[in-house]
């Protein structure tokens, strides 16, 4: 209703003009040009958050090749290709958008993310150490997390993730990245808690559930948290639970826990009733 609202005042007032005696064809343009305008932001935010990625890809192209020197449409432009899963496309999107004078801090954030997903982690790196030690958002933290993680760097690792969890009132995400650095460096006690913790901030995250389940079976502590679960979900996470066992040589235990597995799921398990032959055709041979 908002747009409609803007865009009927733009459109009276350009109705105003066009009747005022020697109104010149630029200046009607100039009007035109204005509710343009207005229309295409909400079009743009529309794009940006609605759209299906791939149809923002094209929309931002096509609207930028119109308007090469715009650094919104460089930005909604990069943001897409992030969505729409071309990690190496929106790093060359979002080196344009950090050449533009209108560049921000943010948008270099958001570049240290593209080349993360693109795998580029050295280049992440580097672009981080760019941005102002003044310049505290959630993302930009989340993100030195993760590189320090890369680098095995684990107190500033810690350190990091610390303060991007008390940056966002959404921290699952980022409790669940530090458990599982946690997890692959052995302390399996601190990894189970902050799995926990990210799933009383969503109790519908099967990857932290199934970290989880990790996390303990690691301890060898095999039966079920008390979560909240599926009928579907609690069988996949007594998979997960069943190959842990017999990962550490809990063989009678990792039987035991496939089968509640293929019983509690309420379609045909096939990944659970091939591990369950696996293990029965190798006790015969």
């Amino acid at each position: 209703m908002r747009r409609v609202g803007i865009s009927f005042i733009a459109i009276s007032s350009l109705a105003l003009v066009a009747c005022n005696q020697g109104t010149s064809d630029e200046e009607v343009e100039r009007a035109l040009q204005d509710v343009n305008v207005i229309d295409e932001t909400n079009l743009n935010d529309i794009m940006l958050t609605a759209a299906d990625p791939n149809e923002a890809v094209t929309y931002f192209q096509r609207t930028l090749a119109a308007n090469p020197t715009r650094v919104d449409l460089k930005r909604g432009l990069a943001i897409s290709l992030v969505r729409a899963g071309k990690p190496t496309a929106a790093v060359s999107a979002w080196q344009a958008v950090l050449e533009d004078p209108g560049a921000t801090n943010d948008d270099r954030v958001d570049y240290a993310d593209a080349l993360i997903r693109a795998n580029q982690w050295d280049r992440a790196e580097a672009q981080l150490d760019e941005i102002p030690p003044t310049h505290e958002t959630f993302k930009r933290y989340r993100l030195e997390a993760m590189v320090a993680d890369s680098n095995k760097e684990w107190k500033k690792a810690d350190s990091f993730y610390e303060i991007a969890v008390g940056l966002t009132t959404k921290p699952s995400g980022t409790l669940n990245n530090w458990g599982f650095s946690k997890l692959t460096r052995g302390d399996y006690a601190e990894a189970e808690r902050l799995f926990g913790e990210a799933l009383t901030y969503n109790s519908d995250m099967f990857t932290a559930k199934n970290n989880l389940v990790l996390a303990r079976a690691a301890q060898r502590r095999y039966e079920m948290p008390v979560v909240p679960m599926t009928q579907i979900e609690r069988a996949q996470l007594l998979h997960t639970a069943a190959l842990s066992a017999i990962k550490q040589g809990d063989i009678n235990t990792g039987k035991s826990l496939l089968r509640e597995a293929i019983d509690t799921h309420p379609q045909y398990f096939e990944a659970a009733v091939r591990s369950l032959e696996a293990l029965d055709n190798s006790a015969t041979n």
